[in-house]
């Protein structure tokens, strides 16, 4: 993808702006919209999606399921029509399948692979070709799949990689060794077209929307709750019934405007239908216990998740030590977050957070590096960051620089509301990876700081 090319970047200053005000609705959830195409591509019949996020990672889903065979058609804005061709029938792409800068397309279809009887190569852009597949590629292998994977970092494998799947799978019992929804999600598909019980033991819950959506569709699915972890199991050579679905609000792309509202003086602004999926709702809980003024109105459920419109409040925030044990529940709000934390009074120490480093960038060292040159006291250790905020006064911004974004749409994202909250503005060196996840971050940020 044009994102990966330094010579077509689109650099942008974020200046400081006004109070934030108004009412908006940001794109859907990037997590269900993937699984709605995918669950949908495998069901028989028709299934009907509307508030599907349409950025280029969930696009990158929709072109490899129409690759092994489903129909995936756009009616109109967010509303989209998947007719799948059912468990187990998914067909030999004709050429490798690009993923663009996608993790989750990546790392979820490799598992839906893995139990058909095809050969698939994935590729991706620089970014997501730095990226470890190890972690997923380990559970499928004892599943039978076989990898011929790219050698990355560190002995690490990457993409270009090629998947040979196994007919029939093996069904295994696996133990997450670290907490992680995609690695989950991909045996868990790769589950659905093999014969048995397939086992996921999660030490650590992470996010839901596959169980929650497997179970929609009609799967077998059981969730137990056993010594402080769950055990996921799921029956294999499913039938799959198609499905209506309603996508909720991205809480992961509300976060920037639930932080843009707290820090810019005299905000008050209100983010309709925002999923309040408990394992993914994390950023709303430690932004509350930072003392922010955050409101659920018209809390409500759509499609099994729960939902509401967020009114939010410039709030005076404090430093917090956050809990580690939230982390896998807002792992990609973090670096939002630290913007609230380079704007509160005190001190906020996050720690636990292994698993940023090896995002589309290491969003631990970005944004360390980010936020300093905007002026932040920042201290960067191996598993976090220790901030020493503001009080609320201006982060100074960066007048002569440029804050390299490493092909990273939340690292863009985050330093754009940092310029919104400085004295200086913030310039970052490429706006396009925003496209990747919200392609209407820039219209609505001027829609509401008119």
């Amino acid at each position: 993808m044009s994102s990966a090319d330094p010579a077509q970047a689109k650099p942008r200053r974020f200046l400081p702006c006004g109070a934030l005000r108004g009412r908006i609705r940001v794109p859907g959830d990037k997590s269900i919209s993937h699984r709605s195409i995918m669950l949908g591509a495998l069901a028989v019949g028709e299934t009907r999606v509307s508030g599907l996020l349409e950025g280029e990672d969930v696009l990158a889903t929709a072109a490899a399921m129409r690759a092994m065979g489903a129909q995936v058609e756009r009616i109109g804005d967010g509303e989209w029509l998947i007719h799948g061709v059912g468990v187990g029938a998914l067909l030999q792409p004709e050429a490798p399948l690009d993923m663009g800068n996608s993790g989750t397309s990546t790392r979820l279809l490799m598992g839906l692979v893995a139990s058909h009887a095809i050969e698939t190569r994935f590729f991706g852009d620089a970014s997501l070709s730095k990226r470890p597949m190890g972690r997923v590629i380990e559970p499928l292998s004892q599943m039978g799949a076989a990898f011929e994977a790219s050698e990355g970092a560190n002995g690490s494998k990457t993409l270009p990689l090629t998947v040979r799947g196994a007919n029939p799978a093996v069904p295994i019992e696996y133990r997450l060794p670290v907490a992680s929804a995609q690695v989950k999600s991909a045996v868990l598909l790769a589950g659905l077209n093999t014969p048995g019980i397939t086992t996921v033991i999660e030490p650590v819950p992470t996010r839901d929307h596959s169980e929650r959506m497997l179970r929609g569709f009609g799967a077998e699915l059981d969730v137990e709750e056993a010594g402080g972890e769950r055990v996921i199991r799921i029956r294999g050579e499913a039938e799959l019934r198609p499905q209506t679905i309603a996508v909720p609000g991205d809480p992961s792309s509300a976060a920037f405007f639930l932080v843009a509202a707290l820090v810019v003086p005299g905000s008050e602004l209100t983010i309709e239908n925002v999923g309040l999926n408990p394992t993914r709702a994390g950023i709303v809980e430690v932004l509350r216990q930072m003392g922010g003024d955050i409101t659920e109105i018209n809390r409500r459920e759509v499609g099994g998740e729960p939902v509401a419109d967020l009114l939010v409040r410039h709030s005076a925030l404090k430093g917090i030590a956050v809990d580690p044990a939230i982390a896998p529940s807002m792992i990609d709000e973090f670096p939002a977050l630290f913007v609230a934390a380079s704007l509160a009074e005190g001190t906020t120490v996050t720690t636990g957070l292994e698993e940023l480093r090896v995002k589309e960038s290491d969003r631990i060292s970005a944004m360390a590096a980010a936020l300093t040159g905007a002026g932040s006291k920042v201290t960067e250790t191996e598993d976090g960051l220790t901030i020493v905020g503001t009080g609320g006064e201006p982060l100074r911004g960066s007048a002569n620089s440029r804050t390299k974004t490493h092909l990273d749409h939340r690292i863009a994202m985050s330093m754009a509301v940092t310029g919104l909250a400085s004295r200086d503005g913030v310039e970052v060196d490429d706006t396009r990876p925003i496209a990747t996840s919200f392609p209407q971050f820039e219209a609505l940020l001027e829609e509401v700081t008119r």
